[in-house]
């Protein structure tokens, strides 16, 4: 399958889940990158987590990684710019995004299981050491190495349709090659030596620094903005979210360096 095929047809099956689900218009047209099994990724122990697993733990016979990102909407992402809680849609669209990715992901996997080829997914969320807070299959760390985006201030990846949004990835068997979006270097202004910093700024319990992200205290939060989701009966139970460091931001929905 051809790069520009597969985007196409990952495109055209978003747009479908959407309308036949009849769900919140609150996705952008996703992105995706592909890239080489190769030794690129044998960083992602020293980079990620120690225990980060390698694309050919997940499936021995991979040739390809896949990373594709959704990108929320203009009016999502402004809608949980202000004050200190995450918005209710924003909360709302946590389960949904991470359905969305799985079902992608499955959509994929049966594109190209259909020309004989095997692929493995990962969750989309919630694969991670509880205790340090970090994942054995990183979708952001993938993603860098991918050529989807760059890592930001706030830890976040900043792609060309910016970082308020959501990512998923799987390997394959198919050969698809690298085909990235991404290839300058640094795409947060402040690592570009420009004045920015509002994800510093805008995270409301001092968990976003330049000298990295405090997990500990960021989860923390997302405890609290749980719970208090979790007393409204309309809202989700699980919605451990805030995104205030992604959101109303110069790279919230697009990269501000081209």
């Amino acid at each position: 399958m051809e790069i520009q095929s597969l985007r196409n047809s990952v495109t055209s099956f978003l747009k479908t889940q959407i309308k036949e689900k009849n769900l919140p218009g609150w996705w952008k047209a996703p992105l995706l990158v592909t890239a080489e099994a190769d030794s690129r990724f044998s960083v992602l122990p020293g980079i990620a987590s120690p225990d980060h697993m390698l694309p050919r733990e997940l499936l021995a016979s991979c040739r390809t990684v896949i990373v594709f990102f959704l990108p929320f909407t203009r009016e999502l992402s402004h809608g949980n710019a202000g004050g200190k809680f995450p918005s209710r849609d924003w909360g709302k669209s946590l389960s949904l995004t991470n359905t969305l990715i799985q079902d992608i992901s499955g959509f994929i996997r049966d594109s190209f299981k259909d020309s004989g080829y095997a692929s493995a997914l990962t969750p989309a969320t919630y694969n991670f050491d509880s205790r340090t807070l970090t994942a054995r299959w990183s979708h952001k760390h993938l993603a860098h190495i991918c050529g989807l985006g760059r890592f930001g201030i706030n830890a976040q990846m900043i792609t060309p349709a910016g970082c308020a949004g959501r990512l998923g990835s799987l390997v394959t068997e198919a050969p698809m090659g690298n085909h990235p979006l991404v290839t300058a270097e640094e795409l947060c202004l402040h690592k570009r030596g420009e004045t920015c910093l509002g994800c510093v700024t805008r995270c409301p319990v001092g968990a976003v620094t330049l000298d990295g992200i405090d997990r500990h205290r960021c989860n923390r939060r997302l405890q609290v903005n749980r719970k208090r989701f979790a007393a409204h009966p309309d809202m989700p139970d699980d919605a451990e979210v805030c995104a205030k460091c992604v959101s109303g931001l110069p790279c919230s929905l697009n990269a501000p360096i081209r």
